[in-house]
């Protein structure tokens, strides 16, 4: 079953509800098939960067031999920068018609600082404010970990709107937050302008259902066979809760998308969701009315399975249930790191087969 953007239960979301949507890429075909269907703003990670050169070769191939030969002394790493930057500010003019007609509350497309350096606070604040400075509408990605706390309050005092990710739980979301009204202060008490700032607070309740799967095999757990699905969505809600009881210039946004939960529970909420482009399909063909369910609370009979069975969802649950400190080694956090960057490795090794190829490399790229 396809469907047409007038038909499309996402659009109807968006038009008929508070909760607005993400392209999970910035593949251009896939962000406009959103956007004609109420997506307001895309993101983007060296793995997303990775998938958009394969599915977009015809363009990136050459394009990466033509910055090589103008650029015969750089290496793969800086070249592997200029990709990434560049299919940012691609994605970025794709909705900058978004972020124009929303004055700037939305469409902007998201970029994540170099994996690698999430111990460095200072190089990854240097980064996000060259990445700011690419085109208008670009919001950066910061881990939440200690290291990435510092710099997510330094990079909002410089005018960068952050987007905090490799996040997981309430505590996480909390910091991000605190993070930001730290540095949204500093920034108006130093005369500069704070109103037209869109900071984002990711929960990636997908990978927080993940890692409760894992604890429950691993520590060979009995639980309710439905409760390790309704994490996210009961951290992501606790959470929701809080934002708006403490008045947080942060808006929520929902990440990792396993199932259909992760998009029925959490319409009415002034929220956004990063979905998938083939998820995005999925919702749209199911024909399920987005109707409000954010306020409806998750069932209180799976939460008690959770929080007496599972440590570490007590962790993500509880507003306080870890300190900063702690967020690098919560196994979420630490699984999700390790892939994003492997990822980034990843990357840059398709990047030198393409300037230094395997013939068995370029075989694989031509086809």
């Amino acid at each position: 079953m396809t469907t047409t953007p007038l038909d499309s239960p996402l659009l109807r979301m968006t038009q008929e509800t508070p909760t607005q949507y993400w392209n999970d890429s910035c593949a251009v075909d896939e962000l406009t098939y959103a956007i004609e269907r109420g997506a307001t703003g895309a993101t983007s990670n060296p793995s997303i960067v990775l998938d958009v050169m394969k599915k977009e070769k015809a363009h990136w191939v050459p394009r990466v031999h033509e910055l090589a030969a103008a650029n015969p002394t750089w290496s793969e790493v800086e070249l592997t920068w200029a990709i990434i930057e560049e299919m940012a500010a691609r994605g970025a003019g794709i909705l900058y018609p978004v972020f124009d007609r929303t004055g700037g509350r939305h469409g902007r497309l998201s970029v994540q600082t170099n994996p690698a350096n999430h111990r460095d606070p200072a190089r990854m604040t240097e980064q996000a404010v060259r990445f700011a400075a690419l085109a208008p509408n670009i919001q950066v990605k910061f881990p939440v970990t200690a290291s990435g706390l510092v710099a997510i309050e330094e990079a909002t005092f410089r005018g960068v709107n952050i987007n905090g990710t490799v996040s997981f739980t309430v505590p996480q979301a909390i910091a991000i937050a605190e993070a930001v009204e730290r540095g949204l202060d500093r920034r108006a008490a130093a005369g500069h302008d704070v109103a037209s700032m869109t900071p984002i607070a990711t929960i990636m309740i997908g990978r927080l259902d993940d890692w409760m799967k894992v604890v429950v095999e691993r520590d060979n757990l009995a639980v309710h066979p439905d409760a390790p699905n309704w994490a996210g969505v009961a951290a992501f809600k606790r959470a929701y809760g809080i934002f708006r009881e403490r008045g947080y210039r942060s808006r929520l946004l929902a990440a990792a998308y396993r199932h259909r939960l992760h998009w029925t529970e959490l319409v009415g909420g002034e929220v956004s969701l990063t979905l998938p482009y083939p998820w995005q399909v999925r919702f749209n063909a199911s024909g399920i009315a987005p109707r409000p369910r954010m306020d409806e609370p998750v069932d209180p009979a799976l939460i008690a399975d959770l929080y007496d069975r599972i440590p570490d969802f007590r962790r993500a649950y509880e507003p306080d249930g870890m300190t900063p400190d702690e967020f690098e080694t919560y196994g979420a956090s630490a699984r999700t790191l390790r892939a994003f960057v492997k990822s980034y490795h990843d990357l840059q090794g398709a990047i030198r087969d393409l300037v230094l190829p395997d013939p068995d490399i370029r075989i694989a790229w031509n086809s």
